[in-house]
């Protein structure tokens, strides 16, 4: 099978001749530099230049496309190609690199010692309704040109065989509104101000599907998975109540989903949340996603992936599943093996599962490990 193949078997619930293997796709499933260097190292590639980072705010790396074809990593992503419309440059001062995104949300990272950009700047932070309704929101479409992405995206379809993910615009609606509210703000108004919260939720919602009316008839017919997603759990249960989530999430995704559904019928919905997500499945369900990732099997209720599978992997697909807060860069490799073995095993029967890290791989895993769970998918991933 190819690439391609081998991701849309598995996503339609059929088994492929191996598992799929996903890293760098997604602003989720990337990798560190110094993480990435390792494993060039490994390779006899030590010498390489870096190329520019995919991402600004996680620090994250681009890997060289032969060096994700040496790892049989069978996904690519538009991202790597074109950026992401809703980022800008970094700049500095004295103590700080800093930038504001496209939302008006400021981000700085310590010039000593800083590994990541925080959030430091919430634009609507003590805001009322009026102020939000006065408030500059994006343009989603003024800093894409869409025809070099369509050309891009036709050429990555004609010229490899990977299973091709295309992002839409910004975070999740309620890391947004988290993000710009501040996080103590948009927990008290979702309780004593919902006329504030349900607009600025629409707003964000507003933009995202502006973005994905845009992005899709451009590219669509090239690509295999949207990615989207939400933040909705937290270590040990979801960020929110099950009636807060079912009231101000699950109908604003669900009309979002819709729209991606309607313009590229074919298209996988990767929805990512962190963070324990078991109480709210059937929610996530409802909302039309086709993937779930990253699977946070350190989370409360995730770790059972036999029962996850079970319960819900006649409807949806898995993306993910090992551990990056202890076995990847705290365990043995043999440990590693072991758990992609485990993982591969709850999951993968019938399909519906592709092999990824849970989250992005960061710069205190080491290269041996992250090669250990490469040989053990090529150990056991074959069905």
């Amino acid at each position: 099978m190819t690439s391609r193949e081998r991701v849309v078997t598995a996503l339609n619930h059929h088994e492929p001749d191996r598992g799929p293997f996903d890293l760098g796709s997604t602003v989720v499933s990337g990798i560190q530099p110094k993480a990435y260097r390792g494993v060039l190292e490994l390779l006899g590639e030590g010498e390489r230049e870096l190329l520019p980072l995919i991402d600004i705010k996680q620090q994250l790396t681009t890997p060289h496309a032969d060096i994700l074809d040496r790892l049989g990593v069978d996904t690519a992503s538009l991202l790597q190609y074109v950026g992401r419309p809703d980022r800008r440059e970094a700049l500095k001062d004295d103590e700080f690199y800093w930038f504001y995104d496209a939302w008006g949300i400021g981000w700085h990272m310590p010039k000593e010692g800083g590994l990541y950009f925080d959030m430091y700047d919430h634009p609507l932070q003590g805001a009322t309704l009026d102020d939000a309704q006065k408030y500059p929101w994006p343009d989603p479409t003024a800093t894409q040109d869409f025809e070099r992405l369509a050309q891009i995206a036709r050429q990555l379809y004609e010229e490899t065989d990977k299973a091709i993910v295309v992002r839409g615009f910004g975070a999740g609606i309620l890391e947004l509104y988290q993000w710009l509210l501040g996080y103590e703000d948009s927990f008290i108004n979702l309780v004593i101000n919902e006329p504030l919260v349900d607009y600025v939720m629409d707003k964000i919602l507003e933009v995202k599907i502006a973005y994905t009316e845009a992005l899709l008839p451009q590219v669509g017919e090239y690509c295999q998975i949207y990615y989207t997603g939400d933040d909705w759990g937290h270590q040990n249960g979801p960020a929110l109540s099950p009636e807060m989530i079912e009231r101000f999430l699950v109908p604003r995704h669900k009309q979002h989903h819709n729209i991606i559904k309607q313009l590229a019928p074919h298209i996988k919905i990767f929805f990512h949340t962190c963070g324990s997500v078991y109480q709210v499945m059937d929610s996530l369900i409802e909302t039309g996603i086709d993937i779930l990732n990253p699977v946070q099997v350190s989370a409360a209720d995730m770790d059972d992936t036999a029962r996850l599978k079970r319960e819900f992997g006649d409807v949806i697909s898995f993306w993910g599943g090992i551990d990056t807060q202890r076995i990847l860069p705290q365990a043995t490799p043999q440990e590693v093996k072991e758990e992609v073995k485990r993982r591969i095993d709850d999951l993968g029967p019938g399909g519906g599962y592709v092999l990824n890290a849970v989250h992005n791989i960061q710069d205190d895993v080491p290269a041996v490990n992250i090669m250990a769970m490469v040989e053990a998918l090529e150990e056991y991933g074959w069905y």
